[in-house]
């Protein structure tokens, strides 16, 4: 990413899709025969901003790079009108990089973070983002490992959707509404169950439904209980269980847990209590690996 310019747009002049998604029935196909000239802002350059910025690219779009020590009010001075705003920053930096935008560029956000719910961008005053519920990653030095297809949602998303499949990344559009957050629950289940139940498990996502069920599927309980709490209403949780278990068996040597995991598990209990939720076997958990909120 050393190779992008704070002030030369990367690539111009060519065919790019303005218009984002308008009916769920549309494909990425409907958007080709747009044009725009506002470019991509790209908040956040590390290895999942680059994916983004390779995608945006390839598709010929210009992308201005917005990094943690640039001023965002020059960067929207300099780019006024962009097409979309794709913020890639880590689900932790993502309050502060919504608050540092320029109010006009709101309804061009697009959030790709884990631990979304709509509840995230309604509380900084954002009303329909595009959403990319991202099943693919990117760790330095590796190529992309792609676990599932990735769905989009609002008025970018056929943008998103090209730009993805120019590089390789299967995606598809949903509606933003109940297509989202289905989408949006069923992978706070699997990052959560996964990284929670691996304090305790270890091992692989397939090791741990197989040979943990139990204990897994305890964790999720909990985790779906918190979802219910932060969406407003009760889910269908066998169809988001059986969501989950095509993400474990799409990548089954998938780690459970990482360095994230304790801090996933402080955010968890947090929400707990501020819901007065019991989760008593993420309590337990927290409590065999002194996690404490």
């Amino acid at each position: 990413m050393s190779t992008l310019s704070t002030t030369t747009p990367l690539s111009i002049d060519r065919k790019v899709i303005a218009e984002g998604y308008r009916d769920r029935s549309m494909t990425a196909d409907d958007y080709s025969n747009k044009q725009s000239s506002g470019g991509i802002v790209l908040m956040g350059v590390g290895e999942m901003g680059g994916v983004f910025a390779r995608g945006f690219l390839a598709a010929g779009h210009s992308v201005h790079p917005l990094r943690r020590s640039d001023d965002p009010g020059a960067t929207a001075r300099n780019v006024p009108d962009p097409v979309l705003v794709p913020v890639t920053v880590g689900e932790t930096d993502l309050d502060e990089a919504l608050d540092s935008l320029p109010e006009r560029w709101a309804d061009r956000l697009l959030l790709i973070q884990n631990e979304l719910l709509p509840a995230t961008w309604l509380a900084h005053g954002i009303s329909r983002p595009t959403v990319a519920v991202v099943w693919f990653e990117k760790k330095p030095g590796q190529d992309v490992k792609v676990i599932l297809s990735t769905p989009v949602a609002g008025s970018g998303a056929g943008l998103v959707v090209s730009a993805l499949d120019g590089i390789g990344i299967p995606s598809h559009i949903v509606s933003q509404g109940t297509g989202l957050e289905f989408e949006l629950v069923r992978k706070n289940l699997y990052i959560l169950t996964a990284n929670i139940t691996g304090l305790d498990t270890g091992g692989t996502v397939a090791a741990m439904w197989d040979e943990h069920r139990a204990l897994a599927e305890s964790v999720a309980g909990d985790v779906l209980d918190m979802q219910e709490h932060l969406v407003g209403h009760a889910l269908d949780r066998p169809a988001v269980v059986e969501g989950m278990v095509e993400a474990i068996e799409g990548d089954p040597e998938h780690k459970t847990t990482g360095r994230s995991a304790p801090a996933r598990l402080r955010r968890a209990i947090d929400h707990a209590d501020a819901a007065s939720l019991p989760v008593p076997t993420l309590r337990d958990i927290a409590r065999r690996h002194v996690v404490s909120s």
